[in-house]
């Protein structure tokens, strides 16, 4: 099981990846895309590097908005794999 992560950890960590804010126990993001297909299309890309790493985000689409929610679970909060994931997610477009 991955280790959680100190607050200092968490604070270090997402203070280096641009758009993620942390609230309770998730690393979280928004992206905001020109249509429903964009959006829907961004998240099928998400799928490779999800099952690569083993880790998958939450996700919630509302038409253009893709939702991104980042923990792991069986550990209960945030470990380094969360941060990871959201850095290979910052560079897909």
């Amino acid at each position: 099981m991955a280790q959680l992560l100190t607050e200092s950890e968490i604070q270090e960590k997402v203070s280096v990846i641009s758009g993620w804010t942390i609230e309770g126990a998730k690393l979280k993001t928004t992206r905001t895309f020109k249509d429903f297909i964009q959006a829907i299309e961004f998240v099928n890309k998400l799928v490779e590097p999800s099952e690569s790493a083993g880790h998958h985000p939450d996700i919630e689409i509302s038409y253009n908005k893709v939702k991104l929610q980042l923990t792991t679970h069986d550990a209960g909060g945030l470990t380094s794999k969360d941060f990871h994931l959201a850095e290979v997610i910052s560079q897909i477009n």
